[in-house]
């Protein structure tokens, strides 16, 4: 009878056996695990598309002979290095119609707010879902904490209603409450390795675009400094 008792205690056991604090505490690990999951798959793969658009524009951008303006002809906005040129190119063409903005500061100026705009926007966006994984990751541990300790007093509170306070009755119960805190975790440590991962994906992937900014840069501000060297000979030609 007692090896009956002892082999029923599992997490089915559990599950049926909770009350309703218990299972709102299980819907609370199983919500924060299906958005912990629903990020790491979606951005894992946003960031797999966005690295392979980003290695082939780039490998084009750079193998081409032809101006900035064919360079970028065929080529779809969809990643932040295509929006980042295209935005350089728009400043260089504002800034040769006379824009007040351009004419503010001068073309320098304009073209870098113009770039750090695009980069903000970037760093922005590249923070979409860290503060869920982070919250899951930081809260998981906890909930599950509680739900073992709320688990552990229902089971002693029973136990001391039935006044039967033998090891056997004991340790099933409080094993089974146990199971809330594995749930925390493994709720928890996915959260904190896919942080982290893309933590360390969203900096590297900054700093390639302020590096590839700042070549934009020298590139937009030597041909500008060129298109101004040209128009001033034909003004003194035409003196």
């Amino acid at each position: 009878m007692e090896s009956q008792v002892v082999d029923g205690f599992g997490v089915a056991h559990f599950l049926s056996q909770t009350d309703l604090v218990g299972r709102l505490v299980l819907l609370v690990l199983l919500l924060l695990s299906l958005a912990t999951w629903y990020l790491i798959v979606t951005r894992s793969l946003a960031g797999f598309l966005a690295q392979r658009r980003a290695r082939a524009f780039l490998a084009r951008f750079w193998s081409s002979s032809s101006d900035l303006q064919r360079r970028l002809q065929d080529e779809e906005c969809n990643h932040a290095f295509a929006r980042l040129a295209a935005e350089g190119l728009d400043a260089l063409a504002d800034s040769g119609g006379g824009v007040s903005l351009a004419a503010a500061g001068g073309f320098a100026e304009y073209l870098s707010r113009r770039l750090n705009h695009v980069i903000d926007d970037e760093a922005a966006a590249a923070e979409y879902g860290l503060t869920v994984l982070a919250s899951a990751a930081s809260a998981a541990p906890y909930i599950g904490l509680f739900g073992t300790v709320w688990g552990i007093y229902h089971a002693l509170v029973q136990i001391g209603l039935s006044g039967q306070g033998t090891l056997d009755k004991v340790a099933g119960p409080v094993g089974e409450a146990l199971i809330m805190t594995a749930l925390g975790l493994a709720v928890a440590i996915p959260a904190v390795l896919a942080y982290n991962a893309f933590n360390r994906r969203n900096r590297l992937w900054l700093a390639r675009l302020e590096g590839f900014a700042h070549e934009l840069y020298v590139l937009l501000t030597v041909k500008s400094v060129a298109a101004d060297a040209a128009d001033a000979q034909l003004r003194r030609a035409g003196q």
